[in-house]
C-alpha cells in the first residue's frame, strides 16, 4: 500500500502534543487513549484516527503528493510508538512514575523528531530490520 508522506508527519504532529501534555499531566489514561491510537496505526494505518483526520480535514486542502511512500515502514513506527505506549500506560498506571516518564520521553522525542524535521526513528528502524533479513537470507534490498 502507497501513502501520502505528509499523512504520518500530521499524526506524529499530534502525537508529539498529546505525549507532550501526558508528560505535563502524568496522566496514563491519556497515555493509554495515545496507545489505542498507535494499536489502530501498527494494524492498519488507514484505521488510525490521525489519519482519518489527515485524510478528511487536511489532505483536501493540499495539493497532490510529490511522491508516495510504502505504508510498511510508518506502520512498523506504530508498532514501536505502541510498545513505548504500553510500557508507559503500564508505568502511570502501576504507581512506576519513572517507567511512565521515561517510555513516554522517548516516544515524545521519536514523534517530534518526525513531526519536526520529517525524520522517522521507528521507519528507520524498520529499514535497518529489513537490511538484516536480506543480509542473512542472501537477499539484496
Amino acid at each position: 500500500m502507497q501513502i501520502d508522506p505528509r499523512g504520518p508527519r500530521f499524526a506524529a504532529s499530534l502525537t508529539t502534543l498529546v505525549l507532550a501534555v501526558v508528560l505535563v499531566t502524568g496522566s496514563g489514561w491519556l497515555l493509554a487513549a495515545q496507545t489505542l491510537v498507535f494499536a489502530l496505526g501498527a494494524s492498519d494505518l488507514g484505521r488510525s484516527p490521525y489519519g482519518w483526520l489527515y485524510r478528511r480535514l487536511v489532505r483536501p486542502r493540499l495539493g497532490p503528493p510529490q511522491e508516495l511512500e510504502d505504508a510498511r515502514a510508518p506502520q512498523f513506527a506504530q508498532a514501536v510508538g505502541l510498545v513505548f505506549g504500553l510500557l508507559g500506560t503500564v508505568g502511570y498506571l502501576a504507581g512506576l512514575t519513572w517507567l511512565g516518564l521515561a517510555a513516554t520521553g522517548c516516544a515524545l522525542a521519536a514523534a517530534f523528531l518526525n513531526s519536526a524535521f520529517g525524520y522517522c526513528l521507528g521507519c528507520e528502524l524498520y529499514l535497518l530490520l529489513r537490511r538484516g533479513q536480506a543480509r542473512v537470507s542472501g537477499h539484496q534490498d
